[in-house]
């Protein structure tokens, strides 16, 4: 067995909840911040086993999109920018790891 953990930009794990919902995967959802921008995100956790993983992560890449958004070097995004200049970045798309599960118990 594996455990699938995605970390998704909270815009898109609505339509990936559905979907692995919808495609027979149950998931757990913790709500979560990212640590450069301090953004909402949310973590999904999924027990599967190994032959469905990458089953799970094509779902994953199907609903989840980078985009681009301008920020603010105020926000202390780096050192290079002039304080206050808008800097373009790529926000989105999954983070996904998966690790093996040595054991596994519903009580």
């Amino acid at each position: 067995m594996k455990l699938v953990f995605a970390i998704i930009n909270s815009d898109d794990s609505g339509s990936v909840s559905r979907s692995l919902t919808k495609n027979g995967f149950s998931s757990t959802r913790l709500a979560t911040t990212g640590g450069f921008l301090m953004a909402k995100n949310v973590t999904l956790m999924v027990g599967v086993d190994e032959e469905k993983v990458s089953d799970v992560i094509e779902i994953i890449k199907e609903h989840c999109h980078s985009r681009k958004q301008l920020i603010s070097t105020s926000t202390g995004v780096g050192r290079e920018f002039p304080t206050g200049m808008p800097v373009e970045v790529n926000v989105g798309g999954a983070t996904i790891f998966v690790v093996d599960v040595d054991q596994f118990q519903r009580v």
